[in-house]
């Protein structure tokens, strides 16, 4: 099988990217696979620097706008895995071209190609907050700022693909990620480094938002089963194993990093984020039997131990 993985050099791509090269998600042993990655900040060769010998590996530098690039790169592959997005950060970002023009651009080459199979990754921030409960895969998109709004727009355009041109499209939502090569602009890495490089860490009004959080290695093997198994046309929520406060998680990586309440300084509440995000994955636990493997507080272990031990990865990528 050969897969095309845009935005393969980023955080959740190039572990997938790691993941099916060492064979480790069932159903893809032995797949070739080709990265389409423009290598915009959020992204670094050194991710793939595991699996960057392996002769099923190729490497193509390019925007998922770039309809040429696109089109050529799309051809003699059995599917797509489409994680490109645009994360940062930055008020202003435009959002709208690489998410929703990028995905576009990926359709219609899936389209043209006859691909068996296109995986959208896409995240729980489409719906918006909730107080109580969790969204479903059939819950109204309400998104709360540009980047969600554009990938809920990327969502749409997706699964319209499928219903006018047929074209073999799931979508698979999720609640925050974590775990190693995350860059340092991200909740849990951004608090690890900080930490670890001896700075202090802000923690915004009291700590109340409350987020689920799912570890990289769980996000991909969902990806991987919607991908082969899900039903084209059809959305999968791809759920953390454990739901906590801003606070809470805090906690935890205060204790992991070794340092105490003293390290953190209050920071002002950033309303913009939302109060609670949560997702009901009973849907791919009861059509793809998935679910959450990995206990969070292992994983997070795992991860503080992994940027300890690879400071010269993350120290230039933090802010002055």
């Amino acid at each position: 099988m050969n897969l095309l993985v845009t935005g393969g050099a980023g955080f959740i791509g190039s572990h997938f990217v790691r993941a099916v090269l060492a064979d480790r998600l069932p159903g893809l042993e032995g797949a070739s696979v080709t990265v389409l990655d423009k290598m915009t900040y959020a992204a670094n060769y050194s991710n793939l620097g595991p699996v960057a010998e392996d002769e099923r590996l190729d490497f193509v530098p390019a925007d998922v706008t770039d309809d040429p690039v696109v089109n050529a790169a799309v051809r003699g592959h059995d599917v797509v895995v489409h994680f490109a997005a645009e994360s940062s950060p930055v008020a202003g970002t435009d959002f709208a071209t690489p998410v929703v023009v990028g995905t576009q651009v990926m359709l219609e080459a899936a389209r043209r190609h006859g691909v068996a199979r296109f995986a959208l990754v896409s995240a729980a921030e489409v719906y918006g907050p909730i107080e109580t409960g969790a969204w479903t895969e059939r819950s109204h998109l309400a998104p709360g700022s540009p980047r969600a709004a554009a990938k809920a727009g990327a969502d749409l355009i997706a699964l319209a693909y499928h219903h006018t041109h047929g074209v073999p499209v799931v979508v698979t939502r999720s609640s925050p990620t974590y775990g190693p090569y995350q860059h340092p602009e991200r909740t849990v890495p951004r608090l690890v480094t900080a930490l670890l490089a001896g700075r202090t860490v802000p923690l915004a009004g009291e700590g109340a938002r409350v987020r689920e959080w799912l570890h990289v290695e769980d996000h991909c093997r969902g990806v991987a089963l919607a991908l082969l198994r899900g039903r084209p046309g059809e959305i999968y929520h791809i759920a953390g194993s454990i739901e906590l406060s801003d606070r809470d998680l805090l906690t935890q990586i205060l204790t992991e990093c070794e340092a105490g309440w003293d390290r953190v300084v209050a920071a002002p509440d950033d309303r913009t984020a939302g109060r609670r995000l949560a997702l009901d994955d009973d849907k791919i636990r009861r059509e793809l039997g998935w679910r959450p493997r990995m206990e969070f507080a292992a994983g997070l272990r795992g991860a503080v131990n992994w940027y300890r031990a690879n400071e010269s990865w993350w120290r230039p990528l933090l802010p002055e």
